[in-house]
């Protein structure tokens, strides 16, 4: 498992890989050092995601392998079908995944999400439209859900 620091909008990203994918990204709120070279099996990934940010990229073609049960992996593949832009609330979530019932438990996995952004968690919010639980915290959140859908300026002429 090698690991690479990069900059983006949100802070330092961890990313974290190997030859078999990439395993985790994470933003984090501690000033890490940017790596200068980043590891070759990371390198599509910090490629793609500075495409993102800078508006470039709407979806991700990467390998990856996030490490977790069965259900939170099956939870993070419906995780991917979100499209760009979009939002789908706990509960339309669970109902995808077949069972209202689970959406604490979908929710958990939501939470456990290794792979912030390329598995879009910050898409899923609340039922009433709230903007609801996110690991890297709730201003990671809403500039996400902004970067994918910002307000545009209505022309009155």
């Amino acid at each position: 498992m090698v690991e690479s620091y990069i900059e983006t909008p949100l802070g330092v990203a961890k990313l974290e890989g190997d030859a078999m994918g990439l395993s985790s990204i994470t933003v984090l709120d501690t000033d890490e050092k940017i790596t200068e070279v980043v590891p070759e099996v990371l390198e599509d990934a910090a490629y793609q995601l500075q495409e993102y940010f800078e508006g470039k990229r709407k979806s991700f073609s990467l390998n990856l392998n996030p490490q977790g049960t069965d259900f939170q992996k099956k939870v993070w593949l419906a995780l991917q079908e979100i499209p760009y832009g979009k939002t789908v609330s706990y509960l339309e979530l669970s109902k995808t995944l077949g069972d209202v019932k689970a959406i604490r438990a979908v929710a958990a996995a939501n939470g456990k999400n290794p792979l912030w952004i390329v598995v879009p968690c910050h898409r899923v919010i609340g039922s009433d439209g709230s903007l609801v639980g996110y690991a890297g915290g709730l201003h990671r959140k809403k500039w996400l859900l902004n970067h994918e859908n910002p307000v545009k300026q209505q022309s009155l002429f």
